[in-house]
């Protein structure tokens, strides 16, 4: 069954365009790993520095392994220090009312 995540970050104001080319960078991939249906990056339009990603994978086990993966990369590495605190993140269930 298919699983919605939310990974909501506070980007510090002056490492707002850093994290944007960073993201653009790697969001590519992410759309195309192995089990990722969507994948959406969103800002906040009261306040820019609030992002929250918004995906769509397979199963939460192939989001674990994708995030796994991206932690071995070095990618979450070279993302959290422009980070104002450590991401939130969701898995929500897709109810089939």
């Amino acid at each position: 069954m298919s699983v919605y995540v939310l990974l909501e970050a506070q980007v510090k104001p002056e490492s707002a365009n850093d994290f944007r080319d960073a993201i653009a960078s790697i969001i590519d991939e992410t759309r195309s790993y192995d089990g990722c249906e969507q994948m959406t990056y969103t800002v906040n339009q009261d306040d820019p520095t609030n992002v929250v990603f918004v995906e769509k994978w397979e199963t939460r086990e192939k989001y674990d392994a994708y995030f796994a993966w991206r932690v071995e990369t070095g990618a979450l590495n070279a993302i959290m220090p422009m980070l104002s605190a450590e991401p939130g993140k969701r898995f929500l269930e897709i109810d089939s009312m």
